[in-house]
């Protein structure tokens, strides 16, 4: 049985329609939600809503509250176990090479995934990106990594590229 901590930080993936207000807003954690749709065998799954932010309001303190997060979970797991962060778009690489550098050495692999159209909306690459980062989970060497659109890329160098909307190595922006 491998286990896998699923930490969700906010971000567009979890953002949720509010009918009072008429906007997405980062409430509560769709990870429960997702994670009912989803069929995971041999697979114990600890869920740990870590905060609700847009990734563009992450702070330098958040960043440090999520490496620890996930420093404290790390040290729990054994090989095969896995982290998977969902993680707001925009600053997603940010964090991913915050956590390679305060991180250090890793005895398991880290995921960060995101969206770039809500889970609750049509057409989003929600579900597509945390089932694609379950499935890396069990196949990557210990590192950290962005996982989305059937691709999965190692820190260091990788960036958003907006024009293309999804992650690429530094060398591949759109001009």
């Amino acid at each position: 049985m491998r286990r896998v901590t699923l930490i969700s930080t906010g971000g567009t993936i979890a953002k949720t329609y509010d009918e009072g207000s008429g906007e997405l807003s980062n409430r509560v954690s769709v990870a429960p939600k997702m994670l009912g749709q989803l069929r995971m065998e041999q697979t114990e799954i600890q869920s740990v809503s870590l905060m609700n932010k847009d990734s563009l309001d992450l702070t330098d303190e958040d960043r440090a509250k999520i490496t620890d997060c996930v420093r404290q979970h790390a040290g729990e797991m054994r090989t095969g176990d896995a982290i998977i962060i969902l993680h707001g778009t925009d600053t997603l690489s940010r964090t991913g090479e915050h956590l390679l550098r305060e991180l250090g050495q890793l005895d398991i692999p880290v995921i960060l995934t995101g969206a770039m159209r809500p889970y609750e909306m049509k057409r989003s690459d929600a579900l597509q990106n945390l089932t694609e980062s379950f499935l890396a989970a069990g196949v990557l060497a210990p590192g950290v990594y962005v996982v989305v659109h059937g691709r999965v890329l190692a820190f260091p160098g990788v960036v958003k590229d907006k024009a293309r909307g999804t992650f690429v190595r530094t060398g591949e922006v759109s001009g």
